[in-house]
């Protein structure tokens, strides 16, 4: 039995594997960061809020 669709071609797979790889940097070097400071930045107001009451 004969695949209908046919193979992929490599440059469809490069280009596949080039977009993933863009996507793992930008979200775990670029955005991890950025929202793990956001949190810290919102655990510090809500710790000094507490302190304050």
């Amino acid at each position: 039995m004969r695949n209908e669709k046919g193979s992929v071609p490599l440059r469809y797979w490069i280009l596949w594997c080039t977009i993933l790889v863009a996507a793992v940097i930008v979200f775990y070097i670029v955005l991890t960061p950025i929202w793990m400071g956001l949190r810290a930045i919102a655990w510090l107001a809500e710790f000094r809020a507490r302190r304050r009451r």
